[in-house]
């Protein structure tokens, strides 16, 4: 089993720009469809959970970018956990662009999360729901500790 949580995905020519790459906005997309379909496919009762009152508000997106893609090539967006605190999580995405055997690393991006409940005119930080604690556990990045176990 991979220590990450993978999609797969083909370019297509509208996430590229007139000079043929792929306009960089569409790296923060592929990141939210990742974490929508992780929950989806990992964590659905924290989909019910947010049809409730949990609140996932994105506070920090980046992306690096290392290499260029075009349209029609094969990616693979894979999230990590890289770091858990009683509120907030934060999550690694690598974009590696898939061509036959080879794997090449075109970009790299974060993104921090925090928890929230409440409705929209009074939200409060919230704990990170244990469903979803337990459901990131095999997709936590070695290289990182865990800060805050639950308690």
């Amino acid at each position: 089993m991979s220590d990450y949580y993978e999609i797969r995905h083909t370019v297509g020519f509208e996430e590229t720009n007139l000079v043929g790459n792929v306009y960089y906005v569409n790296y923060l997309r592929w990141q939210g469809r990742c974490r929508e379909l992780f929950l989806k496919e990992k964590a659905p009762a924290v989909l019910e959970d947010v049809r409730a009152d949990l609140k996932l508000f994105t506070l920090k997106v980046d992306c690096e970018f290392f290499a260029e893609i075009t349209a029609f090539d094969e990616l693979s967006i894979r999230m990590r956990l890289e770091e858990l605190t009683q509120t907030q999580l934060q999550f690694t995405f690598d974009y590696v662009h898939l061509t036959g055997e080879q794997e090449v690393l075109v970009a790299r991006g974060r993104q921090r999360i925090a928890c929230m409940r409440g409705p929209n005119t009074d939200t409060a930080p919230a704990r990170v729901p244990d469903a979803l604690r337990d459901a990131l556990a095999p997709y936590t990045d070695a290289s990182s500790a865990l800060r805050a176990s639950g308690t």
